[in-house]
């Protein structure tokens, strides 16, 4: 911001940053539960081991607590007065 740049922008940067380590982890996470299948069969009770909406929920949970994780420091840093920054560098 000190450079030029409004509030939304450095909003954006820091939430399409955070937001892609997020979609990487959770292709990941999905890819190794799909391989994991066999292992986790055996420990599953009542839900099928590849239920979609099982994993639907969880990839949508993942997202929502990762949206929130970047949304929290995205908004402290486009609300940060950029002399008051400078001062401290």
């Amino acid at each position: 911001m000190a450079l030029g740049a409004q509030p939304r922008q450095v909003m954006r940067q820091i939430l399409t940053n955070g937001m892609s380590m997020v979609l990487i982890g959770i292709a990941l996470g999905a890819g190794g539960a799909l391989v994991a299948v066999r292992l986790l069969q055996t420990l599953l009770f009542g839900v099928r081991a590849r239920d979609p909406w099982i994993y639907a929920a969880v990839l949508l949970g993942v997202a929502c607590v990762g949206l929130l994780a970047n949304l929290v420091p995205a908004r402290r840093a486009a609300s940060v007065d950029p002399m008051r920054a400078l001062h401290f560098e």
